[in-house]
């Protein structure tokens, strides 16, 4: 039996993550079994050093987990949804820096534009009801959205939160584009819902209007409406998303 398989994601706010990935490294967390495979081949300890000797990195302080070059952490999001293959992989000689940063934030955007499906950490119920919306499925109980995370507890001056950003400024620009392109979603949704659940009022009226004593003026819409409500679908703000993703299904 044939299967249809979809790439799903969620992205979160680049500091909190970071922050959180820290914390996480900390307590000894490693990624030494994952092998960063990329064109059929494994980087090379030039081409991906390590930010610590010794079994884990667990201990180290922010400023410690900042200052390493080489720390995977910084902009995770973008290098884990772009194409590494466009830039040489893991290898930073084949490309001048800008470039290749430009190349894997346009590749992580379009990556992400062409998912199914993808939800923002911080926007917990509306990440559910777009999942919901998209794959016709219905969770038991609501998601609930949780501030007080390990991240939220690290108490920052404005000189860190700014440094953080700076080592993760394709994440924050990605971010930015997910935010919007997610809204962008969610309100096509909204408006698709409310449009389908119009349309179910006026197949429950059927009855009604083919009964002898139904008037045409004690109608629930009017022609106007219909007309406005022709419009208004037409200017759904992500038709050309639902075309290019949706249609496939």
């Amino acid at each position: 039996m044939s299967r249809k398989f979809y790439y799903i994601t969620l992205l979160r706010d680049p500091v909190s993550r970071y922050l959180s990935e820290w914390r996480h490294v900390q307590r000894g967390a490693t990624w030494k079994t994952a092998l960063h495979m990329c064109d059929g081949r494994t980087p090379t300890p030039e081409e991906l050093p390590s930010c610590y000797e010794g079994a884990d990195w667990s201990g180290c302080t922010l400023q410690q987990f900042m200052d390493c070059p080489y720390n995977l952490a910084n902009n995770r999001q973008v290098r884990m949804l772009a194409d590494l293959s466009l830039v040489g992989c893991y290898n930073m000689s084949t490309l001048p820096e800008k470039k290749r940063a430009q190349i894997l934030l346009e590749s992580a955007k379009k990556n992400l534009r062409d998912m199914a499906f993808f939800g923002l950490t911080e926007f917990q119920r509306k990440t559910q009801y777009l999942f919901e919306r998209t794959f016709r499925l219905r969770f038991i109980q609501p998601f609930v959205q949780y501030n007080s995370t390990r991240a939220a507890g690290v108490d920052l001056d404005n000189d860190t939160v700014q440094r953080i950003e700076e080592l993760n400024d394709l994440d924050m620009q990605l971010y930015d584009y997910a935010w919007d392109l997610f809204q962008q979603r969610y309100m096509y949704q909204r408006q698709l819902e409310r449009r389908e659940q119009r349309l179910k009022e006026r197949a429950a009226l059927l009855p009604f209007l083919r009964s002898p004593g139904y008037a045409p003026n004690n109608a629930p819409w009017s022609r106007d409406e219909g007309t406005a409500e022709s419009e208004a679908a037409s200017r759904l703000p992500t038709e050309d998303y639902m075309n290019h993703i949706i249609n496939r299904w």
